[in-house]
């Protein structure tokens, strides 16, 4: 077995409650926080008042940056960056989904490496910039913990993908409290998301032993309470479980990598504006049926961790299991399954293909499509 590197933050503070502690966290390293937030939802659940109450409970002034879209662009960042060095901002609460994690990693490059966000597509940030506090007010994304961000470059229609261990945030708090206020479709949708997550990191070709252990756990997690919190968002034992779910899916893709479901999900998401989530859940179980002859050991173990009794199956029919049980679990969220719904044609297909085969997730997967394939996978679900 080769050598392998996990990396993930230094801290993580969890548990219910836990922002109160969004401001001695930050305390440790600076005395100015740029919050890096979306433009309402966290300001309406309350989450951005209990961040400022935290932080200025600790002598640390909030400076409050909430124009981060659902997409975060390269502007988005920029303008983040700007105004961060206006204020003399030294560290950065991220609190929200993955986009304004996102933002909030590539304003720490920015501000790091004083050079423009775009200069990292292909390169990793050499220094480190201002500290992170990552506070998800969603399960799903596992950004918290991660090395990766995905900016949008709007002039070519392209979701960058920029990662290196500086991206990874310093601190992670994880408060379920924080997500009982999302909408089931949302809640919905970051499920589904965090389950491709770790979907996809136990089926990498990079994934080791060790992110097949968290892979694993977090299947386990989201099968058993993404329904659940979906349909009641007060469901604590839900909520908490989802939070964890993701984190450990964080883990697992932070280090395997995703493969071709989030491929074909980026350019829907750049070209349609369709919703990362639901782009992944669209996607997931037909992907899934794809590889499944490609490793069948693998989908039996996949099938186990989906709750499924597979006693006295073969491989072969465990396999199906898992994709049946992916596809009920989707089915069970209500979200839209048909890209149609949001507006793909046949005449998109090749382009779609052409991007997504390109793309580098396409060849961690554990069986490598064609463009034919990819525009196959897409027209099954058009």
């Amino acid at each position: 077995m080769s050598v392998t590197y996990f990396q993930s933050p230094s801290r993580i503070v969890s548990g219910p409650g836990a922002v109160a502690q969004a401001g001695p966290e930050s305390a440790r390293f600076g005395s100015r926080a740029l919050i890096v937030t979306g433009r309402g939802s966290s300001r309406k659940s309350g989450a951005l008042d209990a961040v400022a109450k935290s932080l200025e409970g600790a002598g640390v002034t909030p400076v409050v940056f909430d124009q981060v879209p659902s997409d975060p662009d390269m502007l988005t960042v920029e303008n983040g960056a700007i105004i961060a060095r206006k204020e003399g901002c030294d560290v950065i609460v991220a609190l929200g989904g993955g986009s304004p994690m996102d933002a909030a990693k590539g304003i720490s490059v920015v501000l790091g490496n004083n050079a423009p966000v775009g200069d990292f597509e292909f390169r990793q940030p050499e220094r480190q910039g201002p500290p992170i506090i990552a506070i998800p007010t969603t399960a799903g994304t596992g950004s918290e913990i991660t090395r990766i961000s995905i900016i949008t470059d709007t002039e070519r229609k392209v979701k960058m993908v920029l990662q290196g261990p500086t991206l990874i945030p310093t601190v992670a708090i994880l408060d379920p409290e924080l997500t009982y206020s999302v909408p089931p479709d949302f809640t919905a949708a970051t499920g589904m998301d965090a389950l491709t997550h770790a979907v996809e990191a136990y089926l990498s070709s990079l994934a080791t032993p060790l992110t097949d252990i968290h892979a694993l756990a977090a299947i386990r997690l989201i099968a058993e309470a993404l329904i659940p919190a979906t349909l009641n968002g007060k469901n604590a034992e839900a909520r908490e479980k989802m939070l964890l779910g993701q984190m450990e899916a964080g883990y697992a893709f932070g280090n395997a990598s995703t493969c071709l479901v989030h491929s074909m999900s980026r350019p829907l998401g750049a070209h349609f504006g369709i919703p990362h989530g639901k782009a992944n859940a669209m996607l997931l179980a037909t992907v899934m049926e794809f590889n499944r002859p490609a490793a069948p050991e693998r989908f039996a173990r996949l099938a186990e961790a989906l709750g499924e009794n597979i006693e006295g199956l073969g491989s072969r029919e465990a396999g199906m299991a898992a994709v049946n049980a992916l596809q009920a679990i989707f089915e069970e969220t209500g979200l839209p399954a048909r890209l149609s719904d949001w507006g793909v044609s046949e005449k998109d297909l090749g382009r779609l293909a052409e991007d997504a085969h390109a793309s580098g997730s396409t060849a961690l997967n554990c069986r490598i499509p064609t463009v034919e394939q990819i525009r196959a996978l897409y027209e099954a679900i058009l």
